[in-house]
């Protein structure tokens, strides 16, 4: 069980030489208000004065302290350059520098403090990190944090209180971590800011140690046995009381030692009974055993979560590829890749499958017959026609004379005007297929072919060849379908067997309406006389342009005191008005009606199945078998490799991070191994 506590420092050493922070490894944090005696109890624990002190914060970074123990007989031949003492530290920062004057220790933490935080007393979360090596600790890892404060001081930032409670709480509410609450004995222990804080983390108490320190500075008369015997803030890890070093005794050179002696001779005379559970002695083994058996629950979610990351990391690096030794085979195979992945999206057999919106073929296959189709099917087929209109245009048809019948001229001018309409939907249906085409390059480009973005130079190329395909292909394409829309223009099959039956049953409708007006005729009223009043209707008035005056109203040029009083201006064009339409009238421009829309429907029928066919013909079936020839007809040329192959600025920096960790993690994962070897888990 001993060995797990060097077991975790190794993990740490693995991590710190990569500058991560991704595992949260079991460690101690230690949390206190300021002049709570924080920095007096981790001295404690490592048996010599080595944190700077001072007046307000002087605590500005995190300082994570490893203590590692070494056996006396091993001191003098370390493996860290053969420094001869018993004791040394040992800065990341610094390398390979060994520290044997723990006032340089002490120097050292100050001048990287300043260099980080500044000289303005404000804080950062970069963490110092040290290790101890001594036959006078037990193996540890401890983190001291910025001690707690309320007011800002001096030039100390205003928002120093929610800086420093916001770096406590991100060490504290690692679940792998033990909190050790400080707190004086001479203050409140209801009102203890370190346990505060550590209950918004930790509310059970689970994993949150107390320590009383300044026991011997209590008031006359009064004591800490309740508090000791945890019977004013109960906390199931434990509570611990302990005596430091008071600014006399650091002003006057008292050392650790002497300071421990004291301690212990205290408690035998004030707290007899309690003696034993307390101490700086004491609390150096419970920490010891806390740390142990913490470290052993925290064991395999740990490996757990070192296998993921490593998983994680070795397939970013392999996204990353190798450094580039045949050009050539490595231009040709990302070509071959993009417009395989390219023309597998359209087609929907991708490797990547977007699951947040329809992508590639499948949203080609959405325009067609949603979009495009439900477009058609909006569209009136009598849309932009009045009634007016086409009587209009059956008059123009006739020309100077009176027809009997509904001219054919007149249906096939205004279904040709209707037909049109078509064109717009059909052409906009092809616009929409080039933009979602335009998409699947950047799909490509995020999902599919993640090596591309290794290359830039080659990223860009590839889009502006793809781009300028498709922009060639655009208006072939709009051709095709223009040149659809004026086929149905160019010729008005009324013989389309469709059209044929409609207007069969039109005739047939239209024969039996005139039978039942023939029977709805008085008796007397002769046969001949009924032919008459419909082959010369017109007559009355109604049906000429002169009917369209309203009554009592007279024709230009024939008012009172014209020459011309009761004629005609033949040069005057009579404009249609709103009016009541005859008979005739009415049925002719339901007849009409009837046939355009029964044409058009036809003609929409044909549109809505040739243009989708048209535009994957010309455009989505085209890009997709001239892709491959084109990337490499623009692209696969010798003068271009080294530029197309140039490797973002930033690559090559990523590669060696996600290699350095990945190793990283399986040397991490080799450690834990061996804990299983030797049965310490």
């Amino acid at each position: 069980m001993e060995a797990l506590i060097p077991v975790i420092n190794k993990l740490q050493d693995v991590f710190n030489t990569v500058g991560a922070d991704i595992i949260q490894l079991p460690q101690i944090a230690v949390v206190g208000t300021q002049s709570s005696g924080k920095s007096s109890v981790l001295e404690s624990l490592v048996g010599r004065d080595l944190l700077p002190r001072g007046t307000g914060v002087v605590t500005r970074r995190p300082l994570i302290l490893q203590l590692v123990h070494v056996d006396p007989g091993d001191s003098r031949k370390n493996e860290d350059g053969g420094i001869e003492g018993e004791e040394w530290g040992k800065f990341l920062h610094t390398k390979n520098t060994i520290y044997t004057d723990f006032d340089e220790i002490r120097q050292e933490i100050e001048n990287e403090t300043e260099r980080v935080s500044g000289n303005n007393k404000g804080i950062t979360d970069e963490p110092i990190h040290l290790k101890i090596f001594s036959p006078h600790v037990v193996n540890l890892t401890l983190v001291d944090l910025p001690g707690i404060t309320k007011v800002p001081v001096g030039d100390q930032p205003k928002d120093i209180e929610v800086q420093i409670k916001d770096l406590i709480l991100k060490h504290i509410s690692n679940p792998n971590s033990i909190i050790l609450a400080v707190t004086a004995a001479n203050t409140d222990m209801a009102t203890s800011e370190a346990l505060k804080v550590a209950r918004e983390v930790d509310p059970d108490g689970r994993r949150t140690l107390a320590v009383v320190t300044k026991l011997d500075l209590m008031d006359a008369g009064t004591d800490a046995m309740d508090v000791l015997m945890g019977r004013v803030i109960p906390v199931k890890l434990g509570l611990i009381g302990v005596v430091n070093r008071s600014q006399l005794d650091i002003n006057n050179k008292k050392s650790v030692a002497d300071a421990i002696r004291d301690e212990y001779a205290f408690l035998q005379k004030k707290y007899p009974s309690l003696a034993n559970r307390n101490g700086t002695k004491y609390l150096a083994r419970t920490l010891n055993r806390l740390l142990m058996h913490h470290i052993r629950d925290c064991l395999p979610d740990l490996k757990a979560r070192i296998n993921v990351l490593a998983a994680q990391y070795q397939s970013l690096l392999s996204s990353y590829g190798e450094p580039v030794e045949d050009q050539s085979a490595t231009l040709l195979q990302l070509i071959t890749k993009f417009a395989t992945e390219y023309c597998n999206t359209i087609e929907g057999t991708a490797k990547y499958i977007e699951t947040a919106e329809l992508c590639g073929g499948a949203r080609i296959c959405y325009i067609f017959h949603e979009t495009f189709g439900r477009t058609l099917e909006s569209v009136d087929p009598l849309g932009g026609l009045s009634t007016i209109d086409i009587l209009t245009a059956i008059r123009n048809a006739t020309g100077p004379r009176p027809s009997l019948f509904v001219p054919e001229v007149s249906f096939e001018l205004l279904v040709k005007k209707q037909v049109k309409r078509l064109e717009e939907p059909s052409l906009r249906c092809v616009e929409l297929v080039h933009e979602e085409m335009q998409r699947i390059i950047q799909h490509c480009s995020n999902y599919s072919t993640q090596e591309l973005q290794r290359f830039p130079k080659l990223h860009e190329a590839i889009v502006e060849v793809v781009t300028s395909l498709l922009r060639k292909r655009l208006p072939v394409t709009n051709e095709m379908v223009h040149n659809l829309v004026a086929i149905e223009l160019a010729y008005i099959n009324t013989k389309h067997p469709d059209f044929a039956d409609a207007c069969g049953v039109m005739n047939n409708n239209i024969e039996e309406e005139r039978r039942n007006r023939m029977r709805e005729l008085p008796a007397a009223v002769s046969r001949d006389k009924v032919k008459k009043t419909v082959l010369f209707e017109n007559q009355d008035g109604t049906g000429s342009w002169r009917g369209m005056l309203k009554k009592g109203e007279e024709a230009p040029g024939s008012g009172p005191g014209s020459p011309f009083k009761g004629a005609v201006n033949l040069l005057d064009v009579p404009v249609p008005v709103a009016r009541k339409l005859s008979s005739r009238e009415q049925r002719d421009c339901e007849v009409i009606e009837r046939l355009i829309k029964s044409y058009f429907l036809i003609v929409r029928k044909n549109i809505q199945d040739s243009v989708p066919k048209a535009v994957m013909h010309f455009l989505v079936n085209h890009v997709k078998d001239s892709l491959q020839s084109e990337l490499v007809g623009q692209l696969y040329k010798s003068g271009l490799l080294n530029d197309l192959l140039t490797e973002s600025e930033d690559m090559a920096q990523r590669r060696k991070e996600a290699a350095d960790m990945l190793q990283a993690l399986q040397r991490a994962s080799q450690v834990i191994a061996e804990i299983r070897e030797t049965h310490l888990w």
